[in-house]
């Protein structure tokens, strides 16, 4: 049995599947719709009577609830398939698919987060509509610079990782 919204029943399970209450769930499939057609030239329903397979996801709602719980679950492509009844592969490429759409609708409601600030001021001022802002601060392995006083300016003072 593959998940679907249509099986959520609380606002907790919505937010806790796909980050957004029913209602923004909604409102954000007729953008999306609108978003994949316009790109596209096609409807969904059009693309899938031209397919020699059978859709995994026949509407808007079932592709963006895929993206979305994918996106807020963190899984692997072998857990996401499972869940939705499909293989690695076909997983991978609806979630790539999908997620060009769904950047394209998030940028033109406006709710694409910004990634790049051209000057501490432009941040500043983003940073003023907000009332909390998350970090992902997970430390990345780097080259090692060559010159030692290099070194010491990003010694971290942590321990070597465990082989």
């Amino acid at each position: 049995m593959a998940l679907s919204y249509q099986n959520i029943r609380d606002e907790r399970t919505w937010r806790a599947t796909t980050g957004l209450s029913s209602t923004k769930f909604h409102e954000l499939v007729g953008h999306f719709q609108r978003v994949y057609e316009d790109f596209l030239g096609e409807s969904i329903a059009d693309r899938q009577r031209g397919a020699k397979d059978e859709a995994t996801f026949t509407t808007y709602a079932d592709l963006l609830f895929f993206l979305l719980y994918s996106i807020k679950t963190g899984s692997t492509y072998d857990v996401i398939a499972f869940n939705f009844g499909m293989d690695r592969a076909n997983a991978f490429r609806n979630q790539s698919f999908g997620m060009s759409i769904l950047r394209m609708t998030l940028a033109e409601t406006g709710d694409l987060p910004k990634r790049v600030y051209e000057s501490v001021g432009e941040f500043q001022r983003d940073m003023e509509k907000h009332q909390s802002l998350l970090l992902d601060a997970t430390e990345q392995r780097r080259q090692r610079p060559g010159n030692q006083e290099d070194q010491k300016e990003d010694y971290s003072g942590k321990k070597k990782p465990i082989p």
